[in-house]
């Protein structure tokens, strides 16, 4: 076995984390203040070669692979939990499903802009009835004269406020009985299609978060991506690579509360020493930087298997499982070492904690997770 990074990691590493922390992190409270999207930091990214990471450079990307896309994500999220999440989205949600289930004319069309950084990604998925239970879809795409009429609501939408296209899901019909659900590819600027950013958050305020109601949207049938009623089956692979990009954010803001705590600890003097020196908090401080190092490893094995093209839902649930709730316990954590300090925004860690919490929910609760799991292996 061999835990080194590769020197293409290693670069993006590095190269990563001097942005993450000379533009991303500067502005981060003021964003969550303000809930300003971030737009500029991405046009960079773009410029950088970062949108279009994971994707084959045919189309514009980088043609890295899915470890150095959790490396980013990582660090962006460390620096900024509402710029990690909105990269995340964009390479997961909105990238993967035109790379994996795409035309070659779908990918020319659509992923390039994405990989320039001339579009976000997003992807349609969460309805108001159909959350945890994805199948309860009631969003309808009729098939008529060579196009689709698609009318329904989708809620809990990342980065459509900036994307010039959605993948999203739909019933296209019905086999045996049951839902044929696909999914289909939206342009942002379709008649009849409507983005509302009016979501007030916990957390990453500075994030995209959006509602879309369809009505009477129409697109051409070759809009369809993929294959027609195979839509559901497409989201559950989507998800997989997904959870391990939301593994990755849960870690860079576990490393963030980690290292602002043991910060805080060396420089807190009581009763005439630092905290730090305290065995309570060396212990607390020891138990986060153990918790991190084992969920980083698991995003890290999780990212290598699917690279491999080896299975990996189980991985990538056990990594967004264990990394989501870790992150929050650790961003407890520190607050509690930050005392009254911790409470109060100028110190950062209530901003983890309240960033932290979406990475149990978001793409598959942890319970959706566990559940997961337990099919895995064999229950």
């Amino acid at each position: 076995m061999n835990f080194d990074l590769t020197p293409e990691q290693d670069m993006i590493r590095r190269t990563i984390k001097e942005f993450a922390d000379e533009v991303v992190s500067p502005g981060a409270l003021e964003r969550d203040n303000t809930r300003e999207f971030p737009l500029e930091i991405f046009k960079q990214l773009g410029e950088m070669g970062m949108m279009g990471l994971p994707f084959p450079e045919e189309y514009g990307g980088s043609g890295a692979d899915t470890i150095s896309f959790a490396i980013v994500t990582e660090e962006l999220s460390r620096a900024c939990g509402s710029t990690g999440i909105t990269y995340s989205a964009h390479i997961s949600l909105g990238g993967a499903p035109l790379h994996l289930f795409g035309t070659k004319e779908q990918k020319e069309k659509f992923l390039v802009p994405l990989c320039r950084g001339e579009s976000l990604g997003a992807f349609g998925l969460t309805e108001p009835n159909a959350g945890s239970d994805a199948g309860g879809t009631r969003t309808t795409a009729i098939e008529d004269k060579g196009e689709y009429r698609i009318n329904g609501n989708k809620c809990f939408i990342t980065n459509a406020s900036y994307a010039k296209h959605i993948a999203l899901t739909a019933i296209t019909g019905e086999k045996d009985g049951r839902k044929e659900i696909s999914a289909i590819i939206v342009p942002a600027d379709s008649p009849g299609l409507s983005i509302l950013c009016n979501y007030d958050k916990m957390g990453l305020n500075a994030s995209n978060t959006t509602e879309l109601i369809l009505e009477n949207v129409r697109v051409p049938t070759h809009y369809l991506l993929g294959k027609k009623g195979e839509g559901f089956k497409q989201f559950l692979i989507t998800l997989d690579g997904g959870r391990i990009g939301i593994g990755a954010m849960a870690v860079g803001i576990a490393q963030a509360a980690f290292e602002s705590a043991l910060r805080y600890a060396k420089e807190r003097k009581q009763f005439g020493t630092s905290i730090s020196s305290f065995q309570a908090i060396q212990f607390k401080l020891a138990d986060m930087a153990m918790k991190i190092e084992l969920a980083r490893n698991m995003v890290y094995k999780a990212a290598w298997l699917k690279d491999q093209g080896r299975p990996f839902t189980k991985e990538a649930s056990m990594c967004k499982l264990y990394a989501s709730e870790i992150c929050t316990e650790v961003a407890n954590q520190a607050i509690q070492i930050h005392g009254g300090y911790g409470y109060m925004k100028d110190y950062h860690v209530e901003r983890y904690l309240r960033d932290g919490k979406l990475t149990e929910i978001g793409e598959g609760t942890s319970e959706i997770q566990r559940m997961v799991i337990a099919r895995q292996i064999g229950c």
